[in-house]
């Protein structure tokens, strides 16, 4: 197979027309079929805007063209689930059916081991349910929410899919399993995909029904309250303080808000503060956005997105994070008297404004080295949070939380929340260098993106929860101290999205497999 990189196409014209011409062009010959492996878009010549393309095809002779240029012979792999070459006798259990636990699952069950997996909220019709009433009543189920229940946290967001991290084989292999469980198959080539709250439950769906085929069991409304150990060894669980599992592999994706489990796990695993970040959730109009990012050429493209960062006079770290195109603030809270808010869109991303978190890097020595120190500074943020807001989301426009002082009225732009919300003073919520910082990166963004610190952008508080302030130490075996107890995902340290926290499930799922081969 050969593929022909650097295909470039305007925006504007027939993508499918146009790429068959140029490979016909390249090649000397017609070529009537191709197959994309990458799309991205380049808006650097504006508004001159061209879909970017990485093109597969096959042809004979393939060998002759590997003179001309931007063209390579490439072998496709693809990931091979691991095999186990004998059966144990106790059966693994997953804890937490959030990505990382849900490609545990999957990767064990197709080895034959039939896991066990316990989640303290409920199936994803039940939980949509409890969320809704949440949203539109103010009243939380702290065990089926937008932190807990079937599919994690990542259910009720954007779903995106891109990582930093480089696991070629497995990503692909995570999304091929997404787009057999209804995904868009548009994900296998997108350079920034996305699949969408609204899609993404029935995949996550589709995707619990193959692990129970394949003889997984799950168990809803069903949380970790202790665990047994001899000899350093995981020998037992106990499940809602009542009922007891044996086994000798348990597997803690407990995503990143499951405080109380920390500190149950306090007790017999290695745990660390570690690095997060805190901040706003800030909304503009979509089509500001989109002239900025693509100019006059915008109408032919999806709604833009966009990645900032920046570093402040005083050195600390200030950056967007889970930028949500066309889409809702949440009131994501999992506790109650604390509130803490995250992005959500759905797949055709279509909703009137833009909303991203810009967060501020946090570390141990801002809030203390104890294990829990992070954790209770985001306990305090929440607090303070849903105190300022009296009970509901505190919002401000941005004009507002620069001259500290509390909002009447919104201007151009209309809020889109999911959950109630009140004007409130935000510089209330954060300790002044995060205010400052805040405020300092927001005009600086007005750089790159015209208008990004109008006065009448809305701010909401508070992002608290970008990732666990806390990480349980594993070995290169990604066991932790006691055998037998592998931490595993983004609660316990080790991925930061969808697509990590699943490629996280799949290395551990592949370690206890080679374990029990041995």
């Amino acid at each position: 197979m050969l593929r022909i990189n650097n295909v470039k196409i305007n925006v504007s014209l027939d993508q499918d027309r146009y790429i068959k011409q140029k490979l016909s062009k390249l090649f000397n010959k017609d070529i009537t079929s191709y197959k994309i492996n990458k799309r991205s878009i380049d808006a650097r010549h504006k508004p001159d805007v061209f879909y970017v393309y990485e093109i597969d095809i096959t042809i004979p002779n393939e060998d002759k063209y590997l003179k001309l240029n931007d063209v390579s012979k490439v072998n496709l792999e693809e990931y091979t689930i691991p095999t186990c070459n004998m059966n144990s006798d106790v059966r693994p259990i997953i804890i937490g059916l959030g990505p990382a636990g849900l490609f545990c699952s999957y990767i064990l069950a197709k080895a034959g081991l039939k896991p066990i997996i316990f989640e303290r909220g409920k199936k994803i019709d039940e939980r949509i349910k409890d969320v809704e009433e949440f949203w539109n009543n103010n009243k939380l189920n702290i065990n089926s929410n937008i932190q807990f229940g079937e599919g994690g946290a990542g259910t009720f967001s954007d779903g995106k899919l891109n990582t930093m991290i480089k696991e070629t084989l497995r990503q692909k292999f995570v999304f091929k399993t997404f787009v057999e469980c209804g995904a868009p198959e548009e994900i296998l080539y997108l350079n920034k995909p996305h699949i969408g709250t609204d899609v993404l439950r029935n995949v996550i769906k589709n995707m619990r029904n193959k692990i129970i085929e394949l003889g997984g069991e799950i168990h809803y409304s069903s949380t970790l309250t202790s665990i047994n150990i001899i000899n350093n060894e995981i020998k037992s669980v106990v499940i809602n303080n009542i009922d007891t599992y044996k086994t000798d592999n348990l597997v803690l994706a407990i995503g990143h808000s499951a405080r109380d489990t920390f500190k149950m796990l306090n007790e017999y695993l290695t745990l660390i503060p570690k690095a997060f970040a805190v901040g706003v959730r800030v909304q503009h109009k979509q089509d500001l956005i989109n002239n900025n990012q693509y100019g006059d050429a915008y109408k032919y493209l999806d709604n833009a997105d966009y990645k900032l960062t920046y570093q402040t006079k005083d050195g600390r770290g200030v950056y967007s994070f889970c930028m949500c195109p066309g889409g809702f603030v949440v009131n994501s809270s999992s506790e109650e008297n604390r509130l803490c808010i995250n992005g959500m869109s759905n797949h055709d991303r279509e909703e009137e404004n833009a909303n991203s978190a810009i967060v501020v890097t946090v570390s141990p020595s801002d809030f203390g080295n104890n294990i829990f120190d992070g954790m209770h500074f985001q306990e305090e943020l929440e607090n303070k949070a849903y105190i300022e807001g009296k009970g509901l989301i505190p919002i401000s426009l941005y004009k507002d939380y620069k001259l500290n002082q509390i909002s009447t009225s919104f201007g151009s732009i209309k809020p889109i929340f999911k959950g109630g919300f009140n004007f409130s003073n935000i510089n209330n919520i954060f300790p002044e260098y995060i205010n400052s910082s805040l405020k300092e990166a927001i005009d600086h963004f007005n750089n790159q993106i015209k208008g990004f610190n109008n006065d009448d952008v809305i701010i909401a508080a508070v992002e608290a929860r970008t990732s666990s302030p806390i990480r349980i130490l594993r070995d290169d075996n990604l066991e932790s101290n006691i055998k037998g107890i592998y931490p595993c995902g983004e609660g316990a340290g080790y991925a930061g999205g969808i697509t990590s926290a699943s490629i996280d499930g799949i290395r551990v799922a592949e370690a206890i497999i080679n374990k029990i081969n041995k």
